[in-house]
């Protein structure tokens, strides 16, 4: 079968039993590691990363808006339906 089902991968050993646990990565290796990985990073521009920026936060105060537009109507609902004071 093409797909195994959760009882067939429970039956099979994760391993197989004759090979040596794998040995921990030491730190200096680990540090090593990530420089070489961010090495491989394509950094934006200065002109990307403001152009990114500001879509987020406009997006963001978009949400905001809407989130707030919301709050404030389904407020004046629940207060009509289920009475209350809206004057403090």
């Amino acid at each position: 079968m093409a797909i195994d089902t959760r009882g067939e991968a429970a039956d099979r050993p994760s391993k197989p039993s004759g090979q040596p646990a794998k040995k921990r990565t030491s730190p200096a290796l680990f540090y090593r590691q990530i420089v070489a990985e961010l090495r491989k990073v394509i950094w934006p521009t200065r002109k990307a990363l403001i152009n990114y920026t500001t879509v987020v936060l406009v997006f963001v105060l978009i949400m905001v808006g809407i989130v707030a537009g919301l709050d404030f109507l389904l407020t004046k609902g629940v207060l009509a339906v289920f009475g209350g004071s809206t004057t403090p």
